[in-house]
């Protein structure tokens, strides 16, 4: 399978290009650390408000990505993200664009069915889930760390996209973005307890190593969920991408923060041009 998530010449950040080629209107994809005017520990295209870095510029870099995708920065719409399941219908685009102050509350997943709405979420090893309805034209992202991916928000958006929008499973597309991989993400058991009752194939994601330890997979993990919620196998796309394995390319909190305590953030981005 040809990567999903790929670069556009002169442009900051990878396009999920299949998604936006099959569907015009459409721009999805994932920020990457450079192409923005954010000094270092935060150099150069951090996206999150919310690590330290001077607001003056993260508005910057997050004004340069909408202008890029052609959107308003009114569309932008972000929430403070909690490392839970909880996921919210977007209504009208700017939340969060410009402070901390109006983010959606506690929420990780947000969805939406109109247009000029740009969804976005922040990143440095969490898993960004993409969704779209074929259908209805319903999109939505989930921010899936351990926490979230165990608390199986993949299957509350899948649930919320029903119930709000009609939707059936066998017509929604998945995406899953560049995060952590399998060979970088050590954990311990307290976390394999709970990563054992969150899926019936969980054993999939998980390696054992012989400190007592395990390397966990997420973005498997969440493919597991995903496929028994029934997405059909084949409308789910995953990236090759690892945070933690290009930290030229992306911010990782697992190997960057360690060192110096701080790191950026890359964001997540789903919407519709209004035409």
């Amino acid at each position: 399978m040809s990567e999903p998530f790929v670069g556009h010449t002169g442009k900051a950040g990878l396009r999920l290009k299949e998604w936006e080629d099959a569907f015009p209107g459409l721009v999805a994809g994932f920020t990457t650390r450079s192409g923005g005017v954010s000094e270092q520990p935060y150099g150069s295209f951090n996206m999150g408000l919310h690590v330290g870095d001077s607001s003056s510029h993260v508005i910057a870099n997050r004004k340069r990505l909408a202008e890029e995708l052609g959107m308003t920065f009114e569309a932008w719409t972000c929430a403070d993200q909690v490392h839970g399941s909880k996921v919210c219908e977007v209504a009208a685009g700017g939340a969060g664009r410009e402070s901390l102050e109006d983010v959606i509350d506690e929420t990780d997943g947000l969805f939406t069915n109109k247009r000029g709405i740009l969804l976005t979420s922040f990143y440095a090893d969490c898993v960004p889930l993409y969704f779209l309805d074929q259908k209805t034209g319903a999109i939505g992202l989930a921010h899936a760390g351990w926490k979230g991916t165990v608390s199986r928000i993949a299957e509350e958006m899948v649930r919320s996209f029903g119930r709000h929008y009609g939707t059936k499973a066998e017509t929604v597309k998945v995406a899953i973005g560049p995060a952590i991989c399998g060979r970088c993400y050590e954990v311990d058991e307290r976390i394999i307890e709970q990563v054992r009752a969150s899926a019936q194939n969980w054993e999939n994601a998980v390696e054992s190593r012989e400190n007592g330890h395990y390397m966990l997979d997420l973005p498997t993990l969440n493919q597991e969920i995903l496929t028994e919620c029934g997405i059909v196998p084949e409308n789910i796309i995953r990236t090759q991408w690892c945070t933690s394995c290009r930290t030229d390319l992306f911010f990782s909190h697992r190997r960057e923060a360690g060192r110096t305590g701080k790191t950026g953030r890359m964001a997540s981005f789903i919407g519709w041009r209004i035409v």
